[in-house]
């Protein structure tokens, strides 16, 4: 099984809302690969909420570990990304960026916490990958890694443009830098899908390789570190 963590925000696609961010997207391309995918986040008790987990799960992404906040909205992205709104998740503002979580609170919707995080990989417990797919706190990062190490999971991270590795990850974690903007989907769909080769057991380097080959993929993503 392949755990993915972070907040799922919505899109408008063709008038319905459809499930974005770089969590959903990588959910979606690994299970969309065929694997067991579950989603570990938050978002808020809303109609968007409702649109995005009904698209999670026709995609073939589990939401058992996906929690409910009734206190924030989920964000919903401009129907357009190329246009400037005021809702549109933007995290490459400046150089040193702002915290994983004052970046969870930008977007104006639920901010996920280490206690989340730790109650659902304790309840799904049986995963062979886990993918900390946006910004979170120190906290959370070490619940992660040390769920990777009692579970004998691959670690995927994926960082901010020109933001370091966080500290205290396994040895054996893959760390991808983020391009600016992934409008497409391309970026998020080779993680997916690299993801999807660790859950197979095929080695990093090889897995890194497989993935390039998926249609989609014509430019390359500098600063990824399959290693």
């Amino acid at each position: 099984m392949i755990v993915v963590i972070g907040c799922p925000t919505g899109r408008v696609a063709d008038g319905v809302i459809a499930a974005a961010g770089m969590s959903s997207r990588v959910a979606l391309s690994a299970a969309g690969a065929g694997r067991t995918v579950q989603l570990v986040g938050r978002v808020g008790d809303d109609p968007t909420a409702d649109a995005v987990v009904l698209d999670l799960a026709r995609g073939g992404v589990g939401h058992v570990a996906l929690l409910r906040d009734g206190t924030r909205a989920t964000p919903l992205e401009p129907a357009e990304p190329d246009e400037p709104d005021g809702t549109e998740i933007d995290d490459a503002d400046d150089d040193a960026g702002p915290s994983p979580v004052d970046h969870m609170a930008a977007t104006g919707g639920p901010v996920l916490e280490s206690a989340d995080v730790d109650l659902g990989l304790r309840y799904l417990t049986e995963f062979s990958v886990l993918v900390i797919a946006e910004p979170v706190d120190r906290a959370t990062t070490s619940v992660v890694a040390e769920a990777a190490g009692w579970g004998d999971a691959r670690l995927i991270v994926i960082v901010r443009p020109d933001a370091p590795a966080p500290a205290g990850l396994p040895a054996d974690a893959v760390v991808f830098e983020a391009p600016d903007a992934d409008p497409d989907g391309v970026f998020a769909t080779l993680v997916g899908h690299f993801a999807a080769g660790l859950d197979d057991g095929v080695e990093p380097e090889a897995a890194f390789k497989d993935s390039l080959g998926f249609d989609g993929w014509s430019e390359a993503i500098e600063g990824s570190d399959p290693g």
